[in-house]
């Protein structure tokens, strides 16, 4: 035998193998998706609004996915240190971040954030949509917005509110109130809306803008009075708080939404993947009900019509922030 010609058949042989393992290992991986644990960046503390929804859905993904879903909290700077601990992550369908609509108006404000929404992060689905509540502290004389208007203008200067943040929308929302109310309010931003709740509980602020899924168990508890919901209609959880329309102020709408993103270059198979295991979670029994009695529903239900929300609120609240004109270094 030739061992020469042997020798150069096997190096053949072995180089042909490392290729073909080089082009199929990829794919492999993507179909083995997921054969380890993930994490789901929440970007603010837990207690506020993103981690309320964020606990539940995880728990219930794991089940779908066969795999432990992990809540890493990421809070500080209006959630964008967490996009951007989200944004800089391997694009291998491990990282999953939990954004919310506080990060569509980090482009508009910040002048040097270190990622981009767009770029950086891909949209996969939205998993709660809720109306925001304002309520106030328990020791205020106020009942209704028509007092807190009527107090504050009494009272210049002396009134204040909490944020989940600086640019948050919670935080843009008391500045629109300002505008359209002719009212001085101060604002005081805190790490997330757990923080800013626990100051509005312990009277540090007079009152939030808060979504009514984290401010739900406190309305039911009476540890806080609602004054009205800023969505279109009233909220079905609570049909006795006004909308901000019927208490006097017109074209105050807002709604806080949170979804799901992946670092970009993340793998279509493993973004379909991801989509219908998240899907599969938000419609059983168990979320349901959850998110029924905190007011919220799962909106739009395909990945492209989230992308195209995504963008259109994006516009929306830069138009708001340029009009409030509000920037950060």
């Amino acid at each position: 035998m030739n061992l020469g010609l042997a020798s150069k058949h096997a190096i053949h042989l072995i180089t042909s193998v490392l290729v073909m393992l080089t082009f199929t290992q990829p794919a492999h991986s993507q179909s083995a998706w997921p054969n380890k644990s993930i994490k789901l960046i929440v970007p603010f503390p837990p207690g506020g609004g993103t981690d309320t929804f964020a606990r539940p859905l995880a728990a219930q993904l794991s089940k779908e996915l066969g795999q432990q879903v992990v809540v890493e909290n990421k809070g500080g700077a209006g959630g964008t240190i967490g996009a951007a601990i989200a944004a800089k992550s391997p694009s291998d369908g491990y990282t999953i971040f939990m954004g919310a609509v506080h990060h569509t108006v980090a482009d508009s404000i910040y002048k040097n954030l270190p990622y981009n929404l767009e770029k950086d992060l891909i949209p996969i689905r939205g998993v709660a949509f809720v109306p925001d509540v304002l309520v106030i502290n328990n020791k205020l004389p106020i009942q209704n917005v028509k007092e807190l208007i009527q107090y504050s203008k009494n009272n210049p200067g002396k009134v204040n509110y909490g944020s989940s943040g600086n640019g948050t929308t919670r935080h843009l929302a008391g500045e629109i109130f300002n505008k359209l109310t002719g009212t001085t309010l101060v604002h005081v931003p805190y790490k997330g809306s757990g923080p800013a709740m626990t100051a509005l509980l312990g009277g540090e602020v007079d009152l939030i803008f808060e979504g009514l899924g984290s401010a739900a168990t406190y309305i039911r508890a009476g540890s806080i009075r609602p004054l009205a919901v800023t969505s279109p209609q009233r909220s079905p959880a609570f049909p006795e708080i006004p909308t901000m329309a019927e208490a006097g102020v017109l074209g105050f709408e807002s709604i806080s939404w949170y979804g799901f993103w992946v670092p970009a270059s993340t793998p279509q198979t493993i973004q379909d993947k991801l989509f219908v295991a998240t899907t599969k979670a938000l419609n059983t029994p168990e979320i349901k009900t959850l998110w029924a009695n905190q007011g919220a529903d799962t909106g739009p239900g395909t990945q492209k019509l989230f992308i195209q929300y995504v963008k259109d609120e994006t516009d929306k609240w830069g138009k708001v922030a340029k009009s409030a004109n509000v920037t950060i270094d």
